[in-house]
């Protein structure tokens, strides 16, 4: 007669069982942790988006007031949702170079003004002290492309009126530059074969030198794709109007901007004759 050892058999039972329960406790724990993990990752996020928000909204706060009173603001101020203005200062932009539009991309077919003279909210006061001397404009990148066969080209010509002389006797002149080779035979354009340079830590493909003389404004238009303008000049260029740079803060986040404020546009419909005749 053969008898089984009927302990050793309950106690290996025993060890397998606890060994399952210890597997389902391990599995467990695991998958509670990886969802506690998310919850907390989701939560922060979702409070460092809003925190994000409100520091954007603050600056953009920042940007208002200073636009409105023409002062920076060098003490923070505080909102009740705890989201601050920390910090915004103005600078006047003028110098000998510069990017135009505060270094943002101007559209296809909507013109800039560079001013060339005084501007003042005061007819009396405005277009004094003309400018003269040699100016360079820059625009384009080495990755534009041209292709007259298309409707969208990323090369853009650069059409500019130059209005000079004085109020009462203004004189136009107009350019019209075109680094696409293969389209000047069909535009009748002056073609710019490359030789850019840098302005303000940024790099440009093309430039071509105006001579001025006496100048007031020029009226710089992209046209066939959008571009980023810059200007340079053998002497110090009139003030084009101001940069607003706004911190703001919620919490650990800040978030900045950067905001330009140029002087009122001449609109591309009005023609010299009537921008500078004397009122009767």
């Amino acid at each position: 007669m053969v008898r089984g050892n009927l302990s050793g058999s309950f106690e290996q039972e025993k060890g397998q069982a606890l060994l399952i329960v210890v597997l389902v406790m391990v599995v467990s724990l695991t998958v509670g942790l990886s969802l506690v993990s998310r919850s907390i990752t989701n939560l922060r996020t979702a409070s460092e988006e809003e925190n994000s928000q409100r520091a954007f909204s603050a600056a953009e706060a920042g940007v208002e007031q200073a636009a409105k009173t023409g002062r920076g603001i060098s003490t923070a101020k505080q909102f009740d949702n705890n989201s601050v203005i920390a910090q915004v200062s103005i600078s006047t932009v003028r110098g000998t170079e510069f990017p135009l539009y505060g270094g943002n991309t101007i559209l296809r077919d909507d013109a800039v003004t560079l001013w060339l003279s005084d501007y003042s909210a005061d007819p009396s006061k405005i277009y004094l002290n003309p400018w003269s001397g040699n100016l360079t404009v820059y625009w384009g990148s080495s990755s534009d492309v041209c292709d007259p066969s298309v409707s969208v080209n990323s090369m853009a010509a650069l059409e500019l009126v130059l209005i000079s002389g004085t109020k009462t006797a203004p004189v136009s002149q107009h350019y019209a530059l075109d680094p696409c080779n293969a389209r000047t035979a069909v535009n009748n354009f002056t073609y710019v074969s490359g030789g850019g340079g840098t302005i303000s830590g940024r790099s440009y493909q093309f430039k071509s030198t105006i001579a001025v003389t006496s100048g007031l404004i020029m009226r710089i238009m992209p046209l066939y794709s959008k571009v980023q303008i810059a200007v340079s000049g053998n002497s110090e260029l009139p003030a084009q109007g101001s940069t607003i740079d706004s911190v703001g803060t919620s919490g650990t986040t800040s978030r900045k901007i950067a905001f330009f404020q140029g002087y009122p546009e001449v609109p591309s419909e009005f023609s010299p004759s009537v921008l500078f005749s004397p009122k009767p």
